[in-house]
């Protein structure tokens, strides 16, 4: 029986447990649901699969650089205790080492790829999950190059909470890209410059200024110069070039890059959990159903 994209979906939803992992159960099972649900618990995967419906929000983002190459990666766990553990750490720096060296294309393919001679990533987790106890998981990475010209600045936050990279051309000043990298983990903006902002966009919050301009009472043949300016600073919270720089706040982030003949060409920023609807569980109904077992 052929083994279908949804077969595998199904089976990891009812046993949480890896892609691969899922594919290659059912295929020994020829297409069997149950018997695959056995093959993975015979196998010892169930015991890092039960552990699924947990929420891993916690964890660590990282930063690896490799010559012309670095790499930015997130690894969750259910908690920050976890989060601090040494074979976690491991854990991520051997990640980070092979994600530079295979260089993936997805997180698919990353989770699929060889660690080695016969584990892949995937296996080499659901171990860690067997070893540590809790759930853990690749959520995400990015591979970045430069060239001999450029500079990576590379920033952990907390310990790894928040990881930032960036990239700037034109100058090999690592303690300048570093400081650039220092600003996007402290202001969070969300491009690089402007002209990255959609027209989508910038329409929709002219819109809702000119709204809000209109609410105020303000008069009609004043709304429209009102709102370019609050445009203007629309953009200055968002995109990065245009930001009062947290080190020198009398000049801007482009500024700064000018000032070391470099261009900003890329940031990529990492915080943990971001985006993750963690659970919010109620203790006293925790605690119950303790006592119930």
């Amino acid at each position: 029986m052929a083994v279908t994209a949804q077969m595998v979906k199904e089976l990891r939803e009812k046993t949480g447990a890896g892609m691969m992992d899922c594919k290659k159960a059912l295929t020994e099972t020829g297409g069997d649901m149950e018997k695959a649900i056995d093959f993975l618990r015979e196998k010892g995967i169930a015991k890092a699969a039960k552990k699924s419906d947990r929420i891993a929000a916690e964890g660590l983002a990282a930063v690896q650089t490799a010559g012309n190459e670095a790499v930015i990666l997130e690894v969750n766990s259910e908690t920050d205790f976890v989060a601090k553990n040494e074979g976690f750490k491991t854990l991520i720096s051997e990640l980070a080492s092979h994600l530079l060296a295979a260089k993936p294309a997805s997180l698919e393919e990353a989770l699929a790829s060889k660690m080695g001679s016969c584990t892949t990533v995937e296996e080499r987790i659901h171990s860690a999950v067997a070893t540590i106890g809790e759930r853990i998981s690749l959520r995400r990475f990015e591979i970045v190059t430069k060239t001999d010209s450029d500079a990576f600045g590379a920033y952990l936050h907390m310990g790894g909470r928040i990881a930032v990279l960036t990239l700037l051309e034109g100058t090999t000043d690592e303690s300048a890209a570093k400081d650039v990298a220092m600003h996007v983990a402290a202001v969070n903006p969300k491009y690089i410059s402007r002209d990255q902002v959609s027209q989508e966009e910038a329409d929709r919050e002219r819109e809702v200024l000119t709204q809000q301009a209109l609410n105020e009472g303000k008069p009609e043949n004043i709304v429209a110069k009102m709102v370019e300016g609050r445009l203007g600073k629309y953009f200055e919270d968002i995109c990065l070039l245009d930001q009062s720089f947290v080190k020198n706040p009398d000049m801007k982030v482009k500024q700064f890059a000018a000032s070391k003949n470099a261009e900003v060409t890329k940031f990529v920023r990492f915080e943990v959990g971001e985006g993750i609807e963690k659970r919010a569980d109620n203790f006293a109904e925790e605690v119950m159903n303790q006592v119930r077992k």
